[in-house]
């Protein structure tokens, strides 16, 4: 095979009309290795997300799902939760700016700082019963998890193809589980002879602060998008060339004033209330043993909502709008038949006397433990369907990395407030129907969006530029794309 057979042509579309020859030196590519080309993958930077994940805030989800943090009441941990989320309302979307113009890497790199101390705050509250600790940590948590949010979606969604934004979000939301899976494992291990009421025991935070460290050497592997190849030999522009931060937040602003946007708000306010309840729920009627082993199973459940919705998404038998409607539907009956199941526990196990233990030891365990599993299960398959949402509108990288970050934001308001209602000691009954009535009025505001998904997403960015999803100059830009010295006649995304 001739040398010219083996090169591939790569079209760098920042505007400055070079074209690459992969297989040349100097100034064009440089032929790479077959180790390279994984390492500069798509699949393999959405796995590091993935595990960066799995130790951060994967970690943290283990902790707060043996309820409370694994402390013996929940209101100090549920006020530390809402000072982190409420740092998030404003610090996602601005990290998610920040990304677009220092760098997705930099960013993920500043997300791995800040779960750690809060860890460590929760093993010093339960050792030594330090409480102004834990409301630093929420800080710390809160800007290091703004910046996680903001660049761990945007890879997940914008490095690979649309094809495979499906696989590529399970994957990522997958491995983040598996920091519960793991961190639970060891609970329950450590836990797994108290069967009464408490706090779980303080060499369990050891093992998952040490888990947590990893965070910040495995963001230094992850690749730079304009470093990324794709399977086809392409490689992204530098979507950090050009931008202001002005400009950005434009940008976003912009995009949360697009209908399709703007209509996803009440879903990402309302959605995920009842992760607050669940965790009060837990302290209040389950052994210690059993909240760790809820945290193992619902973590299970997690990770195979992950799995399951990676591939359905991704099938072909379904065009997108027909996929969203049908999960729509799915989810909205599922969702409002288990907060009716959860309101009858909520009354029986509130009105009992004496006090309810729930533990597995126990007639009636496997009533109280089921609907938690379930409304689990529902909350993961909620965030694998909205970012597939986001996917399924938006296609190039930077727009991608505002959404998520918009996502994020108003995910983080709902859990702002949510927690703060968790930290305000209202009774767990009234958490619940608050919870049950947000979830009501995010259905017909969703619904709409999702009568909206088209079948192929779309470039902002090719559109701005003036050229259509196929690559085609659109009408009254032909002049202006032939009269600059910098445009070539190829499409964007030729080989």
């Amino acid at each position: 095979m001739s040398a010219l057979q083996d090169q591939k042509v790569i079209v760098d579309d920042s505007n400055d009309g070079t074209v690459e020859l992969a297989g040349q030196e100097s100034e064009q590519t440089k032929p790479v290795s077959r180790f390279t080309r994984w390492y500069r993958s798509p699949l393999f930077n959405v796995i590091i997300a993935g595990l960066i994940s799995f130790t951060q805030p994967g970690i943290w989800n283990a902790l707060n799902n043996t309820g409370a943090g694994g402390q013996q009441e929940p209101y100090l941990v549920n006020g530390s939760n809402s000072l982190t989320f409420g740092i998030m309302v404003f610090g996602c979307t601005l990290f998610g700016i920040l990304a677009n113009k220092i760098g997705v890497k930099t960013v993920l790199i500043i997300g791995t700082l800040g779960y750690a101390p809060y860890s460590a705050s929760l093993y010093v509250n339960n050792r030594y019963g330090t409480e102004w600790f834990v409301l630093f940590g929420g800080v710390t948590c809160g800007i290091a998890a703004s910046a996680l949010w903001a660049s761990e979606g945007a890879i997940a969604l914008g490095y690979g193809d649309v094809k495979d934004r499906g696989k590529f979000t399970g994957i990522w939301l997958g491995l983040r589980e598996l920091g519960q899976l793991i961190g639970a494992s060891i609970q329950l291990s450590l836990n797994v002879g108290s069967s009464s009421r408490g706090k779980v025991g303080y060499t369990t935070y050891l093992v998952l602060i040490g888990l947590q460290c990893l965070g910040l050497p495995l963001a230094l592997l992850v690749s730079p998008p304009q470093k990324v190849i794709h399977s086809d030999g392409r490689k992204a522009r530098d979507p950090t060339k050009n931008k202001t931060v002005k400009g950005e937040f434009a940008k976003a602003w912009a995009l949360v004033k697009r209908k399709q946007m703007f209509l996803m708000i009440p879903i990402l306010v309302g959605f995920a209330w009842n992760t607050t309840y669940l965790g009060i729920y837990m302290t209040k009627y389950f052994s210690v043993r059993a909240r760790t082993l809820g945290s193992l199973v619902s973590g299970i459940a997690a990770t195979f909502a992950n799995i399951f919705w990676g591939w359905f998404y991704d099938l072909k038998i379904f065009s997108r709008p027909a996929l969203a409607k049908i999960c729509w539907a799915f989810f909205v009956v599922l969702m409002l038949g288990t907060f009716g199941w959860q309101v009858a526990n909520e009354k029986f196990y509130g009105d009992s006397n004496p006090r309810v233990t729930l533990d597995w030891d126990l007639p009636g365990f496997g009533r109280g433990f089921a609907s938690m599993v379930i409304m689990r299960f529902m909350n993961e398959s909620h965030y694998m369907f909205v970012y597939w949402i986001v996917g399924a509108f938006f296609d190039d990288l930077e727009t991608l990395t505002l959404a998520v970050s918009i996502v994020r934001t108003f995910e983080s308001l709902g859990s702002c407030i949510s927690f703060g209602i968790g930290a305000a000691q209202v009774p767990p009954m009234v958490n619940l129907i608050i919870a049950f009535s947000m979830f009501a009025f995010t259905i017909p505001a969703t619904s709409v969006v999702v009568f909206m998904v088209p079948e192929r997403p779309v470039d902002i960015r090719k559109i701005e530029d003036g050229i259509n999803s196929d690559g085609e100059v659109v009408a009254g830009q032909e002049e202006q794309q032939q009269s600059s010295p910098s445009s070539i006649d190829v499409k964007p995304t030729a080989v």
